[in-house]
């Protein structure tokens, strides 16, 4: 068994496209290249836009419309995806067709199809888009675990917007050009604004301090929200008192196995991941990769290993945390099995994580029953565990001094 700790993973999956099981998603994600047969491609948006990190900070900017009309809010409703199959994800994200708008970062609404992808990113809800397209879009298949997926594409001449009705919260603070990012993506989140679409906000330059808005590349602006809610929510957690018992919290979602594992202490924090054969991130036909990442109570000072992943789930964690009003040390462990051969963006580790907080907690009295509960829920032995997880070791390490 071979564990690569401490790999940064940027790898798209090209290469997992020769596998049949990812084949048949290929397949569907191409089938809409059929019904995108012109130019011109009209449709209710989710509403969701998408702007790309290639060239920056002259970047792609553009809407993400599916050739029908109607509700499509579920398209880009990662919230509302726990439960659902890879077959229901992929159906959702290969309808939406993007159109891709040269232009520079710093143009955030200074131009047509600049405003009208603010008016995007500020609407409520669906809306109808009309997308006038350079040529018949053509599918570009490469993923990464950051974003969701999308269909064909192509460069974007011009577009329209019908029906569109701003969200009050987040129209308030696009209007308020003195409050900078950060202020803002606390504001709206603890004004009920999902996070998948204060990231949307982010990235469309909605949010931040008057000239200095910008457009922020989909995939950074993810990691930048996560991350931000994270901290927010460590302020207070740092100052509660510990856990009184272990708690361990489980789910299963998209061959994915999860433990979030609660110990009593100050706050610390760690995500290992296992990723099998013939998974995402593990094109190896025998070996299983181990990754992982850590952080002391102080924080960390460089980006996490593992990449935006660590950051959806530390916000899930904290979440639950200050709830409840303790704080703790914490361990996610997560197996990915080989049904899971297409990332389909961070908000699968993020969505998991608080689905499984939300489930009630088994409450263990020593570290031997945590030991016993990870053996029979993992299949991953726990030496190897203990092996990739600086905080495991720590705490073990600490119980034999006491």
């Amino acid at each position: 068994m071979r564990e690569n700790v401490g790999v940064v993973r940027t790898r798209s999956v090209y290469a997992n496209m020769k596998d049949p099981r990812f084949m048949k998603y290929y397949y569907k994600f191409q089938a809409i290249e059929k019904v995108a047969r012109g130019t011109d491609v009209s449709g209710s948006s989710p509403p969701d836009i998408f702007v790309g990190r290639f060239g920056y900070p002259n970047v792609f900017i553009g809407p993400l419309v599916p050739p029908e009309f109607g509700d499509t809010t579920i398209m880009s409703a990662p919230e509302q995806w726990v439960g659902k199959s890879m077959e229901d994800i992929v159906k959702y994200r290969s309808n939406l067709i993007r159109g891709m708008y040269r232009t520079k970062v710093s143009n955030a609404d200074n131009g047509r199809i600049e405003q009208m992808i603010t008016e995007l990113a500020i609407a409520d809800r669906y809306s109808t888009v009309q997308e006038l397209l350079k040529h018949k879009p053509v599918l570009k298949m490469s993923f990464d675990e950051n974003n969701q997926p999308y269909g064909p594409s192509a460069g974007l001449k011009g577009m329209s917007i019908d029906n569109s009705k701003a969200n009050p919260q987040i129209e308030k603070a696009y209007f308020d050009t003195s409050m900078n990012a950060r202020t803002g993506i606390v504001e709206l989140y603890e004004k009920g604004i999902v996070v998948s679409k204060i990231q949307k906000s982010l990235s469309a330059g909605v949010l931040g301090v008057g000239k200095r808005r910008k457009y922020v590349p989909t995939r950074w602006s993810i990691t930048a929200v996560d991350d931000t809610l994270g901290k927010h929510k460590l302020k207070s957690v740092k100052e509660y008192g510990p856990l009184d018992a272990i708690r361990v919290y489980k789910t299963v979602g998209l061959d994915n196995r999860w433990l979030v594992i609660m110990i009593p202490g100050s706050w610390e924090y760690e995500l290992v991941e296992a990723w099998y054969p013939n998974t995402t991130w593990n094109e190896s036909q025998v070996n299983i990769d181990i990754f992982s990442s850590y952080e002391p109570f102080t924080g960390r000072k460089t980006y996490a290993e593992i990449g935006g992943c660590y950051y959806a789930a530390r916000l899930a964690s904290t979440e639950l945390l200050d709830k409840i009003k303790r704080q703790a040390k914490v361990v996610i462990l997560r197996e990915a099995h080989p049904g899971y051969v297409m990332p389909v963006g961070v908000w699968n580790v993020r969505e998991h994580v608080r689905h499984a907080l939300r489930g009630d907690p088994i409450i263990l009295e020593s570290i031997a029953q945590l030991f016993g509960l990870i053996r029979s829920n993992m299949d991953i032995p726990i030496p190897t565990w203990i092996q990739n997880s600086t905080l495991l070791k720590t705490y073990l390490r600490q119980k034999r001094l006491n």
